[in-house]
């Protein structure tokens, strides 16, 4: 973890902006994450439960966060185009890039575990759809903050564990493919790049 802090780490995080291979599956892991997007299971005081952190976070592990940010305002943005919900508010595509950012330093270049897959969900949940989604919904729908706040943090944590398990099952599946294309870290117990 130590590691990004330096500046080997960002250089060579830039440099995947720049790979053939990187860019082509980071752009089909967006389709990906567009087209599962558009299901979602509506809840009361515009809240929804979204299945696109799967994708989301397999992208940003693959393609590290610098690319990880460009995704994000992409994939917003080319999501809002094509699928419209409403008028458009970059709000929601800064807590996106914000979102994708959290999930590359918490996946890129490492072993994706049980623990780094809770705490970068938990991490993404808490900041980007309780905190900022609680404070665009306040701005956008006129109602306190609060009043959005504790149903919001209540569908997070409690979805928090589904998903956790739900990004296991599926890297644990998707991972051996991806790592043998040189697309992630070795996910070996004793490997890392």
């Amino acid at each position: 973890m130590s590691q990004i802090f330096t500046r080997a780490y960002w250089r060579s995080a830039a440099r995947e902006l720049k790979r053939p291979k990187i860019l082509a599956v980071t752009a089909l892991l967006m389709a990906v994450s567009m087209a599962i997007s558009m299901v979602s299971i509506p809840l009361p005081n515009n809240l929804h439960i979204y299945f696109t952190y799967v994708s989301k976070g397999l992208c940003a592990a693959i393609c590290g966060p610098v690319a990880a940010l460009v995704v994000g305002f992409a994939e917003d943005i080319l999501g809002f185009v094509l699928h419209p919900t409403g008028a458009f508010f970059p709000g929601y595509t800064l807590s996106t890039m914000l979102a994708m950012f959290f999930y590359a330093l918490g996946f890129y270049r490492q072993r994706l575990t049980i623990p780094r897959i809770a705490v970068t969900k938990l991490a993404v949940n808490l900041v980007c759809n309780v905190a900022l989604g609680t404070l665009w919904n306040s701005i956008l729908f006129g109602k306190a903050y609060l009043f959005y706040f504790w149903g919001s943090l209540g569908k997070n944590l409690t979805l928090w564990p589904i998903e956790v398990a739900v990004m296991v099952l599926v890297y644990r599946l998707v991972t051996p493919v991806l790592e043998k294309q040189g697309l992630m870290a070795p996910q070996g117990k004793n490997k890392q790049r």
